[in-house]
C-alpha cells in the first residue's frame, strides 16, 4: 500500500513539474526574430540573476511568449487596417474600427495571464522587476525624479504618484513599441502634474530650484 502511495505521489509531482514547463511559442517565426526576442527577454532574467538556470529558462520563455503574443495581436490589427484602406465608405470605417476594437479586446484578455504565468515561478517583487525591465525602468526613474524635485512631498502624495506610475506601466507593457510605451507614461505624468498643481505646488518654481540643486552637485537634468 505504501509503495502504491509513493508511486501515486511521484506521478502527481512529475505532472506538476511538466505543467510548469513553459514551451517557447516559436513555431513558424523567423529565426532571427526569435533570437532578437530571446535576447530581449534575457534582460529580464539577467536582472533577476536567473539567466542560465532552469527557472530562468521558464521565465525567459514566458516573457518571450508575451512578446510573441503582442506581435501577433498588433500584426493582425495592421493586416485588418491595411484591408480597410482598400475599401470605401462605411465598410472602410467599420473594418478600421473593428481592427482597433479587436486589438484592445485581445490585449485585455491576455494581459492578466502574463502575471499568472510569472507567478508560477516568481514572487510579487520579482514580477515587479520583470515589468520594470520591460518598460525601461520608467516607474523608478520618474518616481525618484519627482521626489528629488519636490522634497516636501507628503507620504500620501508619494503613494499616489507611485500608484499612477504603476498603473501606467500596465498599459506600457502591452504597447507596441518604445514610443507608445513612453506615451503611456506621458499620459500619467500629465495627470500627476495636474494633481500636484491642485495640491498647491508651483511646478515651474519647483523645477527651477531642482535644476539649481542638481547643478550644484555636479549633475544635469
Amino acid at each position: 500500500m505504501k509503495k502504491i502511495l509513493a508511486i501515486f505521489v511521484s506521478i502527481i509531482a512529475f505532472n506538476s513539474v511538466n505543467a510548469q514547463n513553459i514551451e517557447l511559442n516559436s513555431q513558424g517565426r523567423p529565426a532571427d526574430y526569435i533570437q532578437t526576442i530571446l535576447n530581449r527577454s534575457a534582460k529580464v532574467t539577467d536582472a533577476l540573476k536567473l539567466t542560465g538556470t532552469d527557472k530562468g529558462i521558464q521565465v525567459r520563455n514566458i516573457v518571450a511568449n508575451r512578446y510573441f503574443k503582442l506581435n501577433d495581436i498588433y500584426a493582425e490589427r495592421d493586416s485588418l487596417k491595411a484591408l480597410s484602406k482598400t475599401m470605401t465608405g462605411t465598410a472602410k470605417k467599420q473594418v478600421a474600427e473593428f481592427a482597433e476594437a479587436q486589438k484592445d479586446m485581445k490585449l485585455y484578455r491576455s494581459h492578466f495571464g502574463f502575471d499568472a504565468d510569472l507567478s508560477l515561478f516568481l514572487t510579487a517583487n520579482e514580477i515587479e522587476t520583470v515589468k520594470d525591465v520591460m518598460t525601461y525602468n520608467v516607474v523608478k526613474v520618474t518616481y525618484d525624479a519627482q521626489c528629488d524635485m519636490i522634497p516636501t512631498l507628503k507620504e500620501e502624495e508619494k503613494a499616489q504618484i507611485l500608484a499612477w506610475l504603476k498603473e501606467a506601466r500596465e498599459f506600457a507593457i502591452d504597447a507596441e513599441n518604445s514610443n507608445k510605451k513612453h506615451a503611456a507614461f506621458g499620459k500619467y505624468k500629465g495627470r500627476i502634474n495636474n494633481y500636484l498643481s491642485k495640491r498647491g505646488y508651483n511646478l515651474t518654481k519647483e523645477r527651477e530650484e531642482w535644476a539649481k540643486r542638481v547643478k550644484a552637485r555636479g549633475g544635469t537634468l
